[in-house]
């Protein structure tokens, strides 16, 4: 990874559009600092395309696709877009009805595996808002050792689902998507980007492992620095990193994406 600085004032004034996650990146600590927010209108005032990507449900996701300046929110690592219509949100997902039920079973017999295998793992509080995966709580509100969380994701996999990791929580999903491929069909579904141009005209800033596929997909890639204890279970780590950590990095960011802009007008 190279500093942020040294990314070159072409590459940054090429960006069209930004993508990013929400937990230890937009976020300090589940919080939503006014810097980080700051920034965020910044960007889109300068008319950058902004989309949430994030592993929270998407619940979560239609209320920061009502209240916040972006394009939409890819929610529940790829499984959910949704974007603004009017005074309304309309949402894309892959399966719904009857094949939404039946995973959604699935899911609690993966549940019910996962707590038999490491008794002393809890729920994540936002599931309730959640429509196509389950998610446990290992570094949000309950702290779990890492190799519980091992074992935990080991479970899930040995169930048939997919595992997918963050700073603070273990998802398990039957769904197909990931971060990167909700991403593609977002830009394709409200900017009519095929991939190829979104790799890109899009950048992508995040700081955990369930970020691994944006980070390979994305030309322009930048992690906070809050994601050096994750860098060596990246295949592909971001090409920069920011100084600051979470909302402070990203901030520092968008300070980067609009110096490019503005030289560049």
């Amino acid at each position: 990874m190279r500093p942020l600085a040294d990314m070159p004032r072409d590459e940054a004034a090429r960006i069209d559009a930004l993508l990013f996650d929400l937990d230890d990146t937009v976020l300090t600590h589940g919080r939503l600092s006014r810097g980080a927010y700051d920034a965020i209108c910044d960007l889109a005032a300068a008319g950058l395309t902004l989309v949430a990507v994030t592993g929270r449900p998407a619940g979560w996701g239609e209320l920061v696709a009502r209240q916040w300046p972006v394009e939409g929110v890819v929610a529940e690592n790829g499984a959910v877009l949704l974007y603004r219509q009017g005074e309304g949100i309309t949402r894309k997902l892959r399966h719904e009805g009857p094949m939404l039920d039946a995973a959604r079973r699935r899911l609690e017999h993966v549940v019910a595996l996962v707590k038999h295998a490491v008794p002393e793992i809890e729920l994540a509080d936002d599931n309730a808002a959640r429509l196509t995966d389950v998610t446990f709580d290992v570094g949000e509100r309950h702290k779990l050792p890492p190799d519980r969380v091992a074992k935990a994701r080991a479970t899930i996999l040995a169930a048939g689902a997919r595992a997918m990791l963050s700073s603070v929580h273990l998802h398990a999903s039957f769904e197909g998507d990931d971060k990167a491929s909700g991403a593609f069909r977002m830009m394709l579904w409200r900017k009519a980007l095929d991939p190829a141009a979104a790799r890109i005209r899009c950048a992508y800033v995040g700081d955990s492992e369930n970020d691994a596929a944006c980070f390979a997909a994305f030309a322009t890639t930048v992690g906070v620095a809050n994601i050096a204890p994750w860098v060596h279970r990246l295949s592909m780590p971001p090409r920069y990193v920011t100084q600051g950590a979470m909302g402070a990095g990203f901030a520092e960011l968008a300070s980067k994406l609009l110096a490019g802009r503005a030289r560049h007008a």
